[in-house]
């Protein structure tokens, strides 16, 4: 008996085990929250291996190179954790897709490492930009024909608000380093120049946000096309009204809160460094510049019509569709100057960095300048599948 216990023990103890574990212990539910337990255990497994292992690649190469200060391990973990804490919500809340959410990972963990007060900047054009995309979102899908549930963004939409500022936090690197510096042109010219230039693209971006989500619901008057200043249809590329240019000073203003916070709780020497409260002044003119702008190259640059069926602004030209702004030939290629607005500003402070230090540094963040501008012209033309059809059309 007990030699036939054994010889078929390996056949039935697993599914007494099994049954009595499941029919016992857990319920359907019961097991799904365990379940979920443990892959949050073993991803948080993950993501500390992850920052001690940038941690040893950061200390070996401060040892091999000598001048480069290592990176602390708790910095690599916030950065690694945070990000994906974010994300994870932001997916969960259906304000990013699939793309989005790895693009977003990507953005996020660099302004982190770089430097605390991006992050900041960047969580609250985040939070506040995915709010306000949420807002009356039934009387939006009235207004615009493309309007996702949720706001969903993707990888394109990502980039195209993140890469400029992701560009100027790997310069910032170079040129100073991780780690959180007061803005003081008489001490860090260079680095500070380069804050002002992602600070100014995450407002300007929160700007034109702000003022595309909150202006088109809460103006009792018909936008304006800011070209002619001709009454056009709500929706229109290059309308614009004084409550959504007041929402683009106030989200631009937000942002620049954020980042001034961000240098009083992470900045040690702000006592005898130059003041930090214009920040706040500066992040505001970002914004509203940077949604004046974007209203001028919509206007001049990307199509507007009116579907005659629905009543609705659309993007795209056809035989129904009564031109509302301008038809260009480049119209399909607008979002590839969205953000852009800040490359100039960005260029200024990496020729100026350029200038003042070694050639193979320079040479390098000419290449990082080069890349990221070139990856946003892929992302447009990956976006606009039928940009070539609506070139043949017009």
């Amino acid at each position: 008996m007990t030699f036939f216990f054994l010889r078929n023990a390996k056949h039935f103890l697993p599914q007494v085990f099994l049954s009595s574990f499941f029919m016992t212990d857990l319920d359907n539910n019961s097991c799904k929250k365990y379940i979920k337990m443990i892959t949050n255990i073993v991803i948080l497994s993950l993501i500390i291996c992850i920052s001690l292992a940038f941690w040893i690649m950061s200390m070996t190469a401060s040892t091999y190179y000598g001048n480069l200060q290592p990176i602390s391990p708790w910095r690599w973990l916030f950065s690694v954790v945070v990000p994906v804490l974010i994300i994870s919500n932001g997916f969960k809340k259906k304000s990013l897709d699939h793309s989005g959410a790895i693009g977003g990972l990507v953005v996020g963990f660099i302004l982190t490492i770089a430097n605390f007060s991006f992050f900041t900047s960047l969580l609250m054009f985040f939070l506040s930009s995915s709010k306000l995309t949420k807002w009356k979102g039934e009387a939006k899908k009235r207004l615009d024909s493309e309007y996702k549930e949720g706001g969903q963004r993707n990888w394109i939409q990502v980039f195209c608000n993140g890469a400029v500022p992701t560009e100027l936090a790997l310069l910032y690197m170079i040129e100073n380093g991780p780690g959180e510096i007061p803005i003081d042109f008489s001490k860090q010219h260079t680095a500070s120049w380069m804050c002002l230039s992602l600070l100014a693209a995450l407002a300007s971006s929160a700007g034109d946000t702000w003022a595309s989500e909150v202006g088109t619901v809460l103006s009792k008057s018909p936008p304006r096309l800011i070209t002619t200043w001709e009454k056009v249809p709500v929706g229109t590329n290059g309308g614009v009204t004084m409550v959504g240019l007041a929402f683009s000073l106030l989200g631009g203003t937000f942002v620049g809160i954020a980042y001034f916070l961000s240098q009083l709780v992470f900045v040690n020497d702000l006592d005898i460094s130059a003041p930090q409260w214009p920040i706040i002044a500066f992040g505001g003119l970002a914004g509203l510049l940077g949604s004046i702008v974007d209203s001028y190259l919509g206007a001049t640059m990307q199509f507007s019509g009116l579907d005659e069926t629905t009543g609705m602004v659309v993007n795209s030209p056809s035989n129904e569709i009564t031109i509302s702004s301008c038809a260009v030939l480049l119209s399909s290629w607008m979002e590839s100057f969205r953000m852009n607005r800040c490359c100039l500003l960005a260029q200024w402070s990496t020729g100026a960095a350029s200038s003042e230090l070694p050639d193979a540094i320079a040479v390098r963040k000419d290449l990082l300048m080069y890349l990221a501008i070139k990856s946003q012209v892929i992302c447009t033309c990956l976006k606009h599948e039928n940009a070539v059809m609506q070139l043949n059309y017009i």
